[in-house]
């Protein structure tokens, strides 16, 4: 085991002999580690936190940390990583509240660039990158493969579907639609579909097309939100089935 003399390894953690503590980490008494995680240094592992394989943290992360949230009084909750993140410089992971659930996950294959936040009780997916400074406030929930770009807060309680790319210094306070592109220039508006991202991701052109018309129905025919649901239930495949579900079950309402 590689554990630098000025680490701080409490009695209880679980650390694996296949993992790497580097100068001035601490690990928690409630912290299990996976196999082959490395702790660049001055890491912090905090609280009752669950982490897979292979996870890279950079200095200054703070993972398990209580949440931000005036009503928290140190009851016992949670924070669950998969496999293969890579957790970079000043990253904040807080636990989650008794009132969220008591649980905030971050799934496998991620990647979370320097000084994100993500707040108590919320769910990441997999394979989802979070660029610099993009801030999640509790309670919020990015399905897989999403794109959260940098300087982008998520308002409480919001949900940002799969696939979907947020561009930089977007202000989300509403659900970001799945497949999308998604941006700010004067005003938060979805551009369509995320046509780079789901090519990279192995989207055949019969998918994008069957998207592309899914999304001129909800975003360019003279129709309100409810008769393009129905339209778009009518087309076939997978994709138009689960991007009509996520606006129907949309509680803050999405983004047009």
């Amino acid at each position: 085991m590689s554990i630098h003399p000025s680490a701080v390894i409490a009695a209880g953690a679980v650390v694996p002999a296949s993992c790497t503590v580097g100068p001035f980490s601490t690990i928690g008494p409630d912290v299990a580690l996976g196999e082959d995680c490395v702790l660049v240094s001055h890491v912090v592992l905090d609280g009752h936190t669950r982490i897979g394989a292979r996870n890279t943290f950079y200095p200054f992360c703070a993972i398990g940390v209580p949440p931000q949230d005036l009503k928290y009084k140190g009851e016992h909750t949670a924070v669950e990583i998969g496999d293969d993140n890579t957790i970079r410089e000043c990253v904040t992971v807080s636990r989650g509240t008794v009132g969220g659930g008591g649980l905030t996950r971050i799934g496998s294959g991620c990647l979370l660039m320097a000084y994100v936040h993500i707040g108590h009780d919320s769910l990441v997916g997999s394979h989802c990158i979070l660029a610099n400074c993009a801030t999640l406030a509790g309670h919020v929930i990015i399905e897989d493969y999403a794109s959260v770009g940098a300087f982008c807060p998520v308002h409480q309680h919001c949900t940002v579907g799969q696939y979907a790319f947020i561009g930089g210094g977007t202000i989300v306070t509403q659900d970001v639609l799945p497949f999308s592109l998604t941006s700010a220039r004067r005003e938060n508006r979805a551009f369509g579909i995320n046509k780079v991202g789901l090519t990279r991701r192995g989207f055949t052109a019969e998918r994008l097309t069957r998207l592309q018309k899914a999304f001129r129905l909800l975003l360019a025919a003279k129709l309100n939100t409810s008769q393009a649901v129905e339209k778009i239930r009518q087309l076939e495949g997978e994709d138009a089935a689960l991007l009509a579900a996520f606006i129907e079950r949309s509680q803050r309402g999405i983004i047009k």
